[in-house]
């Protein structure tokens, strides 16, 4: 695997005085909610979690076509329909069709149960040489990265050297309000932090040159130069920053460079062999070409090899359909990481806003029972979810972050495949607001920083097994949510989602 990490030093930047306010970019910024691979997560990227099962979806937040709501045929088990060979066609079909509909070049899709395993790559992974799509290429996975970093936090608790209710500011200086910020508000997106991939300056940086690297403190700036949108813990909205400052707190209690300390204390542990945290824009062969029109033109182009340091401990990681179907289970279940009362306050799902069955807990979501993440950064969605009670793993990859009717395509995805194989768990997140409304909506991806899945915004206690979903407050999630627009920007043009 192409070596894709570079040195950093082992205590945490220090964060930049405020500066003054760069000039606004000449469009507006569709950021979703701010963390690189939930893209959306909520807002534009979607990540979602009410954790009950839920038998109707409500209309309102439907993101996929009439066309593709097959019924189910068969009763489930564990909640989950057989993968008979019915079943795999009509998955086919429903893949093929939304891809048609939504506009997706290729997209690889894995979903196992204790009985079955349904596997396939569809499209090209390559729109000039026309080259398949394959299951085993590495892609770049936007929000869901959250997870992984707020994994390291945990791994930290575990270890005895930090807890959860810990003010940042105890590990990092300079941050607004951070005696006031615990550790725990971060993670759970309730900190109140502007989210930097919101800002006028930094979205004007990276449009002029997607290929320039962005240190954090450079993206904390950006953050810190807006006042907090509300006291800590008053509620949710999916925030970049929040990722970046827990990344800050691995490197300085972990005494190591982030990258090097997920791959030693979370990647390697947990058998993700070909999982990488970046930290430049290297890409290990082979994978695959993402397109968005994320450009300063609006026109669709290339972004394989954009640098996504932008979403560092955001949405920067890179992985395999493989080793994020091992994530996937790891993730909802704790196992082999964490001690169960560290994953139990990883699950502590929390109200995200006006969107029933959807909630976020410490990096991490829950919609309609499958808990994961989502993510989207330009050229890449991605969604890896796991249903405990059927012990059943979804992952879907995309080469693409193109929104259709304002949703992501990988929700879309998700929906339709979660349609046909738990019919009673049906993956939903909310649309996004409008590009200049001021409130966010509860999914995790989709500014350029790294989360749950393609829009700018970000989203979902409980033991292993989903705790019945939550209320939720008017404000958004990490993924399809967004958080507040900023003041400032101007002229509408094209978007700039991340999650």
């Amino acid at each position: 695997m192409t070596d894709t990490r570079r040195p950093r030093p082992a205590v945490p930047r220090s964060v930049p005085a405020a500066r003054p306010p760069r000039p606004a970019v000449p469009r507006s910024v569709r950021v979703a909610s701010a963390a690189l691979a939930l893209s959306g997560l909520l807002a534009v990227s979607a990540c979602s979690g009410g954790s009950e099962p839920v038998k109707k979806a409500d209309p309102a937040v439907t993101a996929e076509p009439a066309a593709l709501s097959p019924s189910p045929t068969g009763s489930p088990t564990g909640g989950v329909v057989a993968l008979t060979p019915d079943v795999t066609s009509r998955l086919d079909t429903a893949i093929k069709q939304v891809m048609s509909q939504v506009s997706i070049p290729g997209v690889i899709v894995g979903y196992t149960t204790p009985d079955g395993s349904y596997q396939r790559a569809f499209g090209v992974a390559d729109k000039d040489t026309g080259t398949a799509m394959s299951p085993d290429l590495y892609m770049r996975i936007g929000s869901v990265t959250k997870t992984f970093t707020a994994t390291g936090i945990l791994r930290l608790v575990d270890q005895g050297k930090l807890s959860l209710d810990d003010p940042v500011s105890k590990y990092v200086p300079n941050v607004p309000g951070g005696d006031g910020i615990t550790l725990r508000q971060l993670g759970d997106m309730r900190s109140g932090l502007f989210n930097y991939t919101l800002d006028s300056g930094f979205q004007q940086a990276f449009f002029n040159d997607p290929t320039r690297p962005f240190p954090p403190s450079e993206l904390l700036g950006y953050a810190f130069k807006h006042p907090a949108n509300f006291a800590p813990d008053a509620k949710f909205e999916y925030s970049n920053t929040n990722l970046i400052l827990l990344g800050l707190v691995v490197e300085k209690v972990g005494g190591q460079p982030l990258n090097d300390f997920l791959k030693a204390q979370v990647f390697d542990p947990a058998g993700l062999t070909r999982t990488s945290l970046p930290t430049d824009a290297a890409f290990p062969d082979p994978h695959a070409h993402g397109y968005t029109n994320q450009t300063a033109s609006g026109a669709v182009e290339d972004a394989t090899d954009w640098n996504p340091s932008w979403g560092w401990a955001a949405g920067a990681v890179i992985s395999t359909l493989a080793d994020l179907q091992t994530w996937s289970k790891e993730l909802a279940t704790g196992e082999p990481l964490l001690k169960p009362a560290t994953q139990a306050e990883r699950l502590k799902f929390k109200s995200t806003g006006d969107t029933p069955d959807l909630g976020y807990g410490f990096g991490v979501f829950t919609t309609h029972g499958w808990i994961g993440h989502n993510g989207s950064l330009p050229g890449y969605e991605s969604v890896v979810i796991y249903l405990p009670q059927a012990k059943a793993s979804l992952v879907i990859l995309l080469n693409t972050d193109i929104t259709h009717d304002q949703s992501e395509p990988s929700t879309f995805l998700a929906r339709a495949i979660t349609q046909i194989v738990s019919p009673n768990n049906v993956y939903t997140l909310p649309t996004p607001p409008a590009a200049g409304s001021s409130t966010a909506s509860p999914s995790p991806t989709a500014s350029p920083t790294g989360s749950p899945t393609a829009s700018p915004t970000g989203s979902p206690t409980a033991s292993p097994s989903p705790s019945p979903s939550p209320t939720v407050s008017p404000t958004a999630s990490p993924s399809p949510g967004v958080s507040p627009t900023e003041t400032g920007a101007t002229s509408p043009a094209p978007t700039l989602h991340v999650s």
